[in-house]
C-alpha cells in the first residue's frame, strides 16, 4: 500500500511539472530577422515593356563604288561531310576601292535589297529564336564594319605619353623575323631596356605622323584593332602618373598619390 501511494504521489507531482503554463515568447521584430527570411519582393522601376535591339533590322546603305554580291554555296553531296556551321551557308563578297571582302551568314539569314535607295536589309527566319537574334545583330555589325573598310578604311591612332617614349617603322628587325615579304615593323621605345619589335599584320598599313604617334591603316576592323591592343599590352596606361600607350580617345583616370 506504501508504495502504490508513493508511485501515484510521483506520478501527479510529475503531472504537475509538465503541465505548468509557460509564458508565451513573442515573435522578435521584423529589423532583426535576417534579410533572406523575408519572401523576395521584385520592384519594377519602368512601366515600359522591355524592347530588343535592333542593330539587325537597320538596313545597310551601300557608296556608290561599293558592289554588293550574295552567293549561295553549292549543295554537297551525300558522301560529303556537313558541319551545323557550313551547312547551306551563303557567302557575301563587297568590293570597294580599297579591297575586296567576305562574310558568310547562316541559312536561315536572307538579304533584301532595294536598289533605289542602294540598300540591304539583313532578315532571319523564326525572330523568336534565341540564337538566331543574337547572329542577327552579329552578321549585320560585320557586314556594316566591311563596307566601311572597302569604301573608306579603319584607322586607329596610339599615342605614347612619357619620357623619352618614341615609335618608329622600320623595315628589317632584329630580334623578330618576317612572315611575309616586304613586312615592315613597328618599334618602340617605352621605357625597357631595349627596343620592342612588332610585325605590321598583312593588310596594315602603319606610319608615325609624329614620334608619338602610330597611325594604323587597314580594310579589316579587327585587324587593326586587335594589333593596336597588342602594341598598348606593352605599356598599359596607369592611373598615377597617366603615362602608357592610348588608343583612339581612351582616358584614363588619375588617382591620387599615396602619401606615407
Amino acid at each position: 500500500m506504501a508504495a502504490t501511494r508513493c508511485s501515484r504521489s510521483s506520478t501527479s507531482a510529475l503531472q504537475a511539472v509538465f503541465n505548468i503554463r509557460r509564458p508565451a515568447i513573442s515573435a522578435p521584430p521584423a529589423f532583426l530577422l535576417p534579410a533572406f527570411s523575408n519572401p523576395l519582393q521584385t520592384h519594377t522601376f519602368s512601366t515600359t515593356k522591355p524592347t530588343r535591339s535592333k542593330i539587325g533590322r537597320a538596313p545597310l546603305s551601300l557608296p556608290e563604288d561599293v558592289t554588293f554580291t550574295v552567293t549561295q554555296s553549292p549543295p554537297r553531296g551525300q558522301g560529303s561531310k556537313q558541319t551545323a556551321r557550313s551547312q547551306n551557308m551563303s557567302t557575301i563578297d563587297i568590293e570597294g576601292p580599297r579591297g575586296k571582302m567576305s562574310y558568310d551568314i547562316p541559312a536561315y539569314m536572307s538579304i533584301e535589297s532595294n536598289d533605289e535607295a542602294r540598300t540591304k536589309t539583313l532578315s532571319i527566319l523564326n525572330a523568336e529564336d534565341r540564337a538566331q537574334r543574337e547572329m542577327w545583330g552579329t552578321a549585320r555589325a560585320y557586314l556594316q564594319n566591311h563596307i566601311l573598310g572597302v569604301s573608306e578604311g579603319h584607322t586607329a591612332i596610339l599615342r605614347l605619353v612619357g619620357v623619352g617614349y618614341r615609335a618608329t617603322i622600320e623595315s628589317n628587325a632584329v630580334t623578330t623575323s618576317p612572315t611575309y615579304s616586304g613586312q615592315k615593323f613597328v618599334s618602340l621605345k617605352v621605357g625597357y631596356s631595349h627596343p620592342i619589335e612588332l610585325g605590321v599584320p598583312q593588310g596594315v598599313v602603319a606610319s608615325t605622323p609624329q614620334p608619338t604617334r602610330i597611325l594604323l591603316e587597314g580594310v579589316e576592323r579587327e585587324v587593326v584593332m586587335q594589333f593596336a591592343a597588342e602594341i598598348r599590352a606593352w605599356r598599359k596606361p596607369e592611373p598615377y602618373k597617366g603615362k602608357g600607350i592610348f588608343v583612339n580617345d581612351e582616358t584614363i583616370k588619375l588617382k591620387a598619390k599615396k602619401i606615407k
